[in-house]
Formats: structure tokens, C-alpha cells, sequence
């Protein structure tokens, strides 16, 4: 101990000694530590950290599984079935969206979230309500009455922390409930809701619409594996008595909740991690680099040392000492940037990354987890770089080293190979690193370059909830949007207003349909499934949706007119590639069940593509309906489980007309306040902000990597001109032109360099195929990416070799030859 103490204290006095060479290494590896630790304090969030519930490992996602992947969503007979197991202890089916409802009357209504729950939603994720209770089995039955849990933090913003509050009246859109418990602090929803109400699923019923996700708890004893194997008996069952509405290579999943919720985005976090643990090598390599040059400038020191009696493994111990106090150093310094860059990341947050998207958690890098990634990786990288000078240095001929007298030993860069592999392997890992950002930003470019099939400028778009006994009936909607939208639109400054269940590149719903006259595809009771949207007059006019043939829909199309659809171009020619669609007949809702399938509609126009399901997903074929034709059914459900946009085109600055707007939803239903208030542009933005996430911080990791990749091999050839000055000086004295000296050396770098860049074409070419889900526009053996950083990585090497090699073509010849 009292050795490690000495060589601590003798550590701190050289590295105080060489204040330009501590800071230099400090900085490098404070910048790849602290990029590290942001990186991590995200990933521990999302991916490592457990659901916070009781035994989380045990609840299951229940789903569908299709040779395709997986789909979340299920139906009420599908769940009423699964229900019948002996593998789960409990199984519960809840709302994946949740409408928005509106709480409390008067002045000042609000709109929060809710979502509807089945009965044993609480025993699957292990709850107990801080007061009164939770939903009785009799509740979740249909008609049983109106019942409502509230959420911690709405009992205590909106009611008080009333402590008698279990029993007591709340309006909720509308509709008078009763508040039957309040659940406990720090109780989080899945997904994140203020206001609980029960399912109230029909047991019978025949509704084969999948708008609900299904969670369960494992029995104790039984894998999930077993579970898996029981429940696929199950899915078989449900096909054989329901052959015509399941599909023929359906059958189902069973996986952990955690990995169900974060499955789309452990891919983008670990190529992140990844990447930040290539700056943070390159940042190894650079100081190992220093570290070797030191090592060279203190070898009469370390020949002393070992003449006077020190062993070689204490010579090693003193410099891995001083390389671990250096990373330590690095360490303090990279948890404070990674703490800020925490901070960083959430202002970039694109706002749909499960853990870090929502107001009810908190990530930081101030936990325990993320203090022993830091200071574990600060200390393996103290080894990692200070192993190798270590080792040469113990390593030294002592006799050779005391007797010589002066003048300089390296010659070329064969005595310097340990340098040029550690540059080379920075050129490998920048390289890899700017293939991964350029074709990310390849992707942004490509994704901004989409048309999305309409015009987004002056458009402002909000939401509104429907819910409860005022909206349910297709009737009683239409006179209120017509209503809302007859007064926005009188409003100066406005040219339209309309209403849609779901704006475009905000995905939606399909809807499956037959076509009279025309047989489906064999096996399949239906022609279709469609992407399918309920809109308001105007629709097409506040988007701009051009009209290819026929017209769209206008006032005329109510719920006492002809049924009528109008459908895209993609749906035109996938159906009807050979004939004008406009004066068919199509139903929709074939396979439902009963409440859902309507009447023939007549196609009565084809308007142009537009991205309903997002920029980077293809045209998909889609049908437009008047939202005052729709079912009732329908309407419920869609009231149910989904809030109503609105979009209005201003013919001034939208954010100008936005009180406005909302004043003249007051003043039609004082109990009907709007939410989510975004002009289209940023709907749009929106939809690509995870890609646009990655793509920044990918070019930021680039950039430090390819800045530390440059310093690198400056510094090594920096290291080789000054190793060299007396052979240049005396190649110079007998004549040798300038113009070879610079090429020869240049030549010695750039041959480094060009392995390095090598090496790293084909370590990119290799690895950038696990970015080819995270890519659009662009392939992942992009040859003109390849080639294009290939070449800017080769002109900074280039440019970082010639500097030192031309500086040492000034040196004067009598100098250099005088150089010791």
C-alpha cells in the first residue's frame, strides 16, 4: 500500500511537471468519457432499467404473430379468448392511444389523457390503489355504470389530494362518474395515463377491430416459453371457430412487456452506444500515443531506475499508475460533460422514445448505475492506453540507453510501428463512424427531400375529445364539426377548416373492404385492407390534395345523402390497374362483425398520394369517407379510443389565429377545449425526429472522431519529423531538394493513412448494414457514401501529414544538424 501511495504521489508530480501534455490527455478523454456517460444515462433509462413494477419479468405483451413480425394490437373475441389459459395468473386488454376527455365544467375544462382498462389490468401490473379501490369484475361489464380512477398527480393538481375524494361525482366529458380510487405516487400507467375507466368489453362480442393491447402475468412456475407453447393451442382454437377473419399465417407472441415496448428503438440506442465507444478508442489511441512519445523522451530516467535495483513489473506499475491517474482525471471531468450532455440529449429528445418521452420520468445521470459506468470505464481505459507504453517501457536495453551520448535513435517509421497501428486503428474506427453519418444524413436529406402529397404551410392542426353519451352518434358529430368548422371558418384570416380521425404522416387506421363483381384473392373473404380515414368538407382544400379525376367531397355528402368514398391513386391502380374506378361500388367493413359493415359506397373521385403513414413508409392505398357517413359503431369506437384533429389553412401566420380558434370551439361546447396545438410543419417534423436524433448525434461522434483522428496522425508525424531532424538535416546538406524531402514524408504518412482508411472501408461495409432499418433513401453499401468518405477522410490525413513534413523541409540544414 505504502508503494501504490508513492507511485501515486511520484504520478501527480509528472503530470504536473507537463501541464501541456496532462491537458492535452485529460481533454481527449474527458470528451470520449463524458459522450460515453450521456450516451449510457439514456440507454440505462430506456433499455436496462426494469419496468417499475412488482416482478416485472414475469408480465407478458400477448399478441399477434405474423411471418412479417409482430402485431401488437388485438380484438375483444381474440382477448376473450386468450382469457381462457392456464399459463397466466392474470390477463388484462387496455387502449394502445387513449382519447383525450375532458374534466370538469365552467370556465376552465381541461383535456387529459385516459384509457380504458379491463378489470385485472391491476393485477396484472401488481397495484393497489392509495385510496378507495380498483374496478370490480361487475364494473367492467357492458352498461354497468360510469366509473373512474383517478392518477396521483391529477387527485392532487386538479382535486386537492382530497383524502375523501374515493365515492365522490367527477364530470368527465360530459358524463357524470364516480371516482373509485386514486392510485399511488409514482405509479406509472402503461401506457402514461391521468385518468383510468373500465373496459367494459362485451363478452359476445363479434367486433373484430384491433385497437387494444393485451398485457399478462405469468403463473409462478411457468417459462415464458410454456406460456408461448399454450397459448399458440390457443390461437389455433380461435382460427378453427373463426376461419374467415383470421388471417391464414396469424398466430401469436408472447413476449416480455419491456422488450414489446422498447423493441423499436434498442436497435438505434445500441448503434449510438456503439459509436460513442469508437470516440472514446479513438481517444484511447491518441493518448497511448502521447504517452509512447513521453515514454521515448523519459528513457534515460527509466534506464536510472532500473541500474539502481527497480524491477521491470515496478517500472510497469509506475506508468500504468500514471495512465490510470490520467483516465481517472478524464473521468471526473467526462461525468460533468456527460451530466450536461444529458441535458443535451433531452432537448434533441425526438419525443418517442419510451422512458425519456414524457413528463412523468426523470433521467439523469446523478444514479448510481451511471457512476460505476463511468468511473469502470474511466478505469479500463487508464489500462486499456497506458498497458502497451507500460510494457515498452519496461522493456528498454538499460546498457544501450545509459551509454548513449546524444543524437537521435528512430529512424523511419519501422521504429515507430506501435505508433502508426494505434493512428491506423483511429483512421478505422473514424472511418466507420463517418460512414454511419453520412448515411444517416443521407437519410434526413432524403427524408426532407420527400413530397408528402400535400401542402403543410399556413396550416395549424389541434385536437378535441368526443367522448362521452353528447357524441354517440355519427349524427350528433357531424352537426358538431359542422358547426365548429361553419364558425372557424367566418373568422378573418382563415380560407378553411376541416376535421379528420387522423392527420397525415400520423399513421391511421385500415379498414378491410370488397369490391362487388370482383372475386378476393383465394383464402382471403375480403379484396382488401386499406388505410382508411373519416374526413370533414374541405379536407382536400386545407391540404391541398390535388383532385386527379371526379370530385371530392363538399357539403352535399351528409349521413342523408349517397354513400360515397373517394380513394387514392395508389388504391386506383392497385385495384383497378386496367379501368377508370370512379362510378364502382367498394364495402367496407367486411369482417368487423355486424356493427361496422355498412352499405356499398360509389367512387367518386381519386385524389393524389399522400403519406398518411409517414414520410419514410411508402404510398400507401388509401379510402376517404365523410365523417357524417359513418356507422355509429364506428363513431363509438373511434370517439373511444382516439381524439379528433382539426386542421385549419390561414392565409396569415397560423400561430396568430390560434386563440382565436379556440375560442370558437368554446363557444359551440364550453366543455370542449382543444389540446396538442401544432402547425403541420411541426406534425411533419415530428414524424422524422427519431431519424433526425440519430442523425445529429452520429455527426457529432463523426466529427470528434475524425478531429481526433487528425490530431493523431499529426502527432505522429510530428513525432517522426522531430525523431528525423538530423537525418533530414544532413540529407539536406548533401543536397537532397525539398520538394523529395516533403514527398518522402508525406509518402510515409499518407501509407498509414490509406491502411487506416483501408481498413476502415471494410470494417464500415460490414457494420452498416445494422443501420439498414434506420435508413431511408439510401442503401447500406452506398457506393458513392463509400467513396465520398473515403476521400475527405484521406484529404484531412493528408493535410495533417503534410503540415509537420513541410515545416521540417524550413528547418535550416546547419540547425538541424546541430538538433539534439
Amino acid at each position: 500500500m505504502e508503494n501504490l501511495i508513492g507511485d501515486v504521489r511520484h504520478a501527480t508530480r509528472i503530470l504536473f511537471k507537463n501541464p501541456g501534455f496532462t491537458s492535452i490527455a485529460v481533454a481527449a478523454l474527458a470528451l470520449g468519457i463524458g459522450a460515453n456517460t450521456a450516451i449510457f444515462t439514456v440507454v440505462n433509462a430506456v433499455l436496462l432499467q426494469p419496468l417499475p413494477y412488482p416482478q416485472p419479468d414475469r408480465i407478458m405483451r400477448v399478441a399477434r404473430q405474423f411471418q412479417t413480425g409482430r402485431g401488437d394490437s388485438t380484438s375483444i373475441p381474440k382477448f376473450m379468448a386468450w382469457r381462457q389459459n392456464q399459463v397466466f395468473d392474470s390477463i388484462a386488454a387496455y387502449d394502445f392511444t387513449g382519447p383525450g376527455i375532458n374534466i370538469g365544467s365552467g370556465d376552465h375544462p381541461e383535456q387529459v389523457k385516459g384509457i380504458h382498462v379491463s378489470s385485472e389490468y391491476f393485477r396484472v401490473f401488481g397495484v393497489s390503489p392509495a385510496l378507495g379501490r380498483t374496478f370490480t369484475p361487475q364494473e367492467d361489464l357492458p352498461n354497468a355504470g360510469k366509473f373512474t380512477i383517478l392518477s396521483d398527480s391529477l387527485w392532487k393538481n386538479r382535486f386537492g389530494a382530497d383524502p375523501r375524494i374515493a365515492g365522490k361525482p367527477v364530470t368527465l366529458s360530459g358524463d357524470l362518474y364516480t371516482i373509485v380510487g386514486v392510485m399511488p405516487a409514482g405509479f406509472q400507467s402503461e401506457p402514461v395515463a391521468d385518468i383510468l375507466l373500465p373496459l367494459q368489453a362485451d363478452p359476445n362480442s363479434a367486433n373484430q377491430g384491433h385497437y387494444l393491447l393485451c398485457a399478462a402475468r405469468l403463473k409462478p412456475g411457468v417459462t415464458a416459453e410454456a406460456a408461448r407453447a399454450q397459448m399458440k393451442v390457443v390461437a389455433e382454437q380461435f382460427r378453427k371457430a373463426h376461419p374467415k377473419i383470421v388471417d391464414p399465417t396469424e398466430t401469436i407472441a408472447v413476449v416480455p412487456l419491456h422488450e414489446a415496448i422498447v423493441g423499436d428503438v434498442r436497435l438505434p440506442l445500441m448503434i449510438l452506444l456503439g459509436s460513442v465507444g469508437f470516440v472514446l478508442l479513438i481517444a484511447c489511441a491518441n493518448v497511448a500515443n502521447l504517452l509512447l512519445a513521453r515514454a521515448a523522451a523519459r528513457q534515460k530516467e527509466v534506464a536510472i531506475r532500473a541500474a539502481i535495483g527497480a524491477s521491470r513489473a515496478r517500472i510497469m506499475r509506475q506508468h500504468l499508475t500514471e495512465s490510470v491517474l490520467l483516465s481517472i482525471t478524464g473521468g471526473l471531468l467526462g461525468y460533468v460533460l456527460g451530466a450536461w450532455g444529458v441535458r443535451a440529449l433531452l432537448a434533441l429528445n425526438p419525443g418517442n422514445i419510451p422512458g425519456i418521452g414524457d413528463a412523468t420520468h426523470t433521467v439523469s445521470a446523478l444514479n448510481w448505475p451511471v457512476l460505476a459506468f463511468t468511473f469502470g470505464v474511466a478505469f479500463f481505459t487508464g489500462i486499456l492506453f497506458g498497458v502497451f507504453p507500460a510494457f515498452q517501457a519496461a522493456r528498454l536495453d538499460v546498457n544501450s540507453i545509459l551509454k548513449e551520448a546524444g543524437g537521435r535513435a528512430g529512424t523511419g517509421l519501422k521504429h515507430n510501428r506501435a505508433r502508426s497501428v494505434l493512428v491506423v486503428s483511429e483512421l478505422t474506427l473514424a472511418m466507420i463512424l463517418l460512414v454511419g453519418a453520412a448515411l444517416m444524413i443521407r437519410t434526413f436529406a432524403g427524408l426532407r427531400s420527400v413530397k408528402p402529397g400535400f401542402d403543410p404551410h399556413n396550416v395549424i392542426t389541434m385536437s378535441t375529445s368526443l367522448l362521452g353519451g353528447r357524441y354517440d352518434s355519427t349524427a350528433l358529430v357531424e352537426n358538431r364539426v359542422r358547426q365548429v368548422t361553419q364558425r372557424i371558418e367566418t373568422l378573418p384570416g382563415v380560407d378553411s377548416a376541416t376535421s379528420a380521425i387522423m392527420l397525415p404522416v400520423e399513421g391511421g387506421i385500415d379498414l378491410p373492404f370488397v369490391i362487388p363483381g370482383q372475386p378476393p384473392p383465394k383464402g382471403n373473404p375480403f379484396n382488401g385492407d386499406e388505410q382508411w380515414r373519416a374526413v370533414s368538407a374541405h379536407y382536400f382544400q386545407v391540404f391541398r390534395v390535388p383532385l386527379l379525376r371526379g370530385r371530392a367531397f363538399d357539403e352535399r355528402d351528409t349521413g342523408k345523402s349517397a354513400r360515397v368514398v373517394v380513394i387514392n391513386d395508389a388504391m386506383a391502380k392497385k385495384y383497378w390497374p386496367k379501368e377508370d374506378p370512379v362510378g364502382r361500388q367498394i364495402e367496407i367493413g367486411k369482417g368487423l362483425g355486424p356493427q361496422f359493415e355498412e352499405p356499398g359506397r360509389q367512387i367518386v373521385g381519386i385524389v393524389g398520394n399522400v403519406r398518411e403513414a409517414g414520410l419514410s413508409g411508402e404510398e400507401q392505398p388509401v379510402m376517404y369517407v365523410p365523417n357524417g357517413q359513418v356507422t355509429d359503431s364506428l363513431t363509438q369506437l373511434a370517439n373511444r379510443v382516439l381524439p379528433l384533429s382539426w386542421a385549419v389553412r390561414t392565409s396569415v401566420p397560423p400561430g396568430t389565429m390560434t386563440a382565436a380558434i379556440q375560442r370558437e370551439f368554446l363557444a359551440v361546447d364550453p366543455l370542449m377545449p382543444v389540446s396538442r396545438v401544432r402547425t403541420m410543419e411541426q406534425v411533419m417534423a415530428e414524424s422524422t425526429a427519431r431519424q433526425n436524433f440519430n442523425a445529429v448525434l452520429l455527426t457529432i461522434f463523426a466529427g470528434i472522431a475524425l478531429l481526433l483522428a487528425a490530431i493523431g496522425i499529426y502527432g505522429l508525424m510530428s513525432y517522426v519529423v522531430e525523431q528525423r531532424t538530423q537525418e533530414i538535416g544532413i540529407r539536406m546538406a548533401l543536397g537532397a531538394e525539398r520538394g523529395r524531402m516533403l514527398a518522402l514524408i508525406v509518402r510515409q504518412g499518407m501509407t498509414v493513412a490509406i491502411i487506416g482508411v483501408a481498413l476502415g472501408l471494410g470494417a464500415a461495409f460490414g457494420l452498416a448494414r445494422l443501420l439498414s432499418k434506420l435508413l431511408f433513401g439510401v442503401k447500406a453499401n452506398d457506393p458513392v457514401t463509400f467513396a465520398s468518405v473515403a476521400a475527405i477522410l484521406t484529404i484531412v490525413a493528408f493535410i495533417a501529414t503534410y503540415i509537420p513534413a513541410w515545416r521540417a523541409t524550413r528547418i535550416d540544414p546547419v540547425i538541424a544538424l546541430r538538433y539534439e
